[in-house]
Formats: C-alpha cells, sequence, structure tokens
C-alpha cells in the first residue's frame, strides 16, 4: 500500500504495511493499546512474524497516537473504533480481505467495530478489555481529567472526552452478542491489568465460533517467552481458519 489513510476528522493515520508472499488477498490490520502506538512490542512482533508466513499485514497508530495526526487528549474508544473503519475504508478499496489483531484497547476497539462492521472477516483480541467501566475505576478512577496523566505518561493526560466515552461503554460483552464471525482471544493467565477472566466471559455460548487460548504465566504485555507464544498462537489459528475457508 502505498496511499494515505486518513480518518472521519482528516486526521493522517500513519502505518506500516508488511508485504507478504501470498496473493490471496487477506490483509491482517493490527491495532495498538492505550497510550501506545504500532511500535509495541507485542504489534510488531506479531506484524513481522505474520509476514514472514507470507500474509500481508497492516499495523498502525490510532489518531493522536505515535506520529498519527490528532491530539492524544482527544482520543476516545469511540474515536479509535471510527479510525479502524476508515483504515478499513482504505484497505477495501485496494481489494483486501480484512483480518483485525488487536491488543488491550485496541481489541476492545476490534469487538465494537465487528460489532457494526461485516467487513472484518476474522477478529483476534490479545489481552482485550471486557469491562471497560471497571477498567477506568481499576486504573484512572483516582486521577482527575485534565489535569492528572495516564500512569504519570506528561504525553497522555487524562481527558474528560476519554473518561465519558469508556464510561458509558460499560462493557462490550452486549454489544457484541450478534458477532459471529470466528473469534480468537488470547489472554495470560497473570495479567494484572485485565483479567483472563474477561476473555472467559466472550466465549461462553460461543464455543463454535469463538476460541480462547490462556497463556500460563503471560503478563499483559506478553513479557519475555510468552510473546513468542502469543504469535504462534495467532498464527496456527489464522492457518487453520484460512485453510478451512
Amino acid at each position: 500500500m502505498k496511499k494515505n489513510i486518513l480518518n472521519s476528522q482528516g486526521e493522517n493515520i500513519d502505518y506500516i504495511f508488511h508485504e507478504g508472499t501470498r496473493r490471496n488477498f487477506y490483509l491482517l490490520i493490527i491495532g495498538h493499546g492505550i497510550a501506545t502506538d504500532m511500535d509495541e512490542p507485542i504489534i510488531q512482533k506479531l506484524a513481522e512474524k505474520v509476514a514472514e508466513q507470507g500474509m500481508s499485514v497492516l499495523r498502525f497508530s490510532f489518531s493522536g497516537n505515535g506520529d498519527s495526526d490528532g491530539r492524544f487528549d482527544q482520543c476516545t474508544i469511540t474515536k479509535e473504533v471510527e479510525d479502524l473503519q476508515s483504515v478499513l475504508s482504505a484497505v477495501a478499496e485496494g481489494g483486501w480481505r480484512p483480518i483485525y489483531a488487536g491488543h488491550s484497547m485496541g481489541a476492545t476497539v476490534g469487538a465494537l467495530t465487528a460489532a457494526v462492521d461485516s467487513r472484518i472477516e476474522l477478529l483476534i483480541s490479545l489481552a482485550g478489555i471486557v469491562n471497560t467501566k471497571n477498567f477506568f475505576e481499576s486504573e484512572f478512577a483516582m486521577l482527575t481529567p485534565g489535569k492528572d496523566n495516564m500512569w504519570d505518561e506528561e504525553s497522555c493526560p487524562l481527558s474528560r472526552e476519554f473518561v465519558d466515552d469508556i464510561t458509558q461503554i460499560e462493557s462490550v460483552l452486549p454489544l457484541v452478542s450478534r458477532v459471529e464471525l470466528p473469534w480468537l482471544l488470547v489472554h495470560g493467565t497473570r495479567d494484572k491489568v485485565i483479567s483472563s477472566k474477561e476473555s472467559r466471559s466472550l466465549v461462553t455460548n460461543f464455543e463454535e465460533t469463538r476460541e480462547l487460548i490462556e497463556i500460563e504465566g503471560a503478563d499483559h504485555l506478553f513479557s519475555g517467552d510468552a510473546l513468542e507464544l502469543a504469535t504462534e498462537s495467532v498464527i496456527d489459528w489464522l492457518g487453520k481458519k484460512l485453510q478451512s475457508n
């Protein structure tokens, strides 16, 4: 791909395209978690490993993050859903068949997008946030919007827009009840940010279309050896799903 991707507000979405060797037009799109960007280790590792297997990959930074246009204090889950839909439109114009993988809040964005946009053919969630209101209360409730920063990072101010959006969504569970596409969920058993119980809640009663892989001892970032295990799990699952198509 050699084109600019603009979101609905005209902001440029920064991305890196990893060209694969297969010519089947499947494209893995990867979105990052909160207060990071497309160079987050889990995002970069997954992109490189999948491309080595032959599938083309596009990893990108949501607006207000990394080198994408926009302001971080205007970032919300809802705006990131709109960003992802802009990316989907751009790749669809090129004839690609999109698969989406997201980490943490990026996984939340993918789930909510799949609930309203049928262009995503396969969905992958890595340590995804399900109960968004609970996540906010456990991580940021003690902070003051407009005054304090997330995790003491000066570049990541907590905004009222973010607070209102993430608490109003409350949980993705009821919103994705009609998502029937194949969906892989990967979660670490020692994730202290988002419990693996949240991913389990998305699989219950959907065992035919959704699969959960729990990586023993893995934390929220899939640190150390867990990074390789997480990427291998995704690659194996993609291989099985695409062979059956």
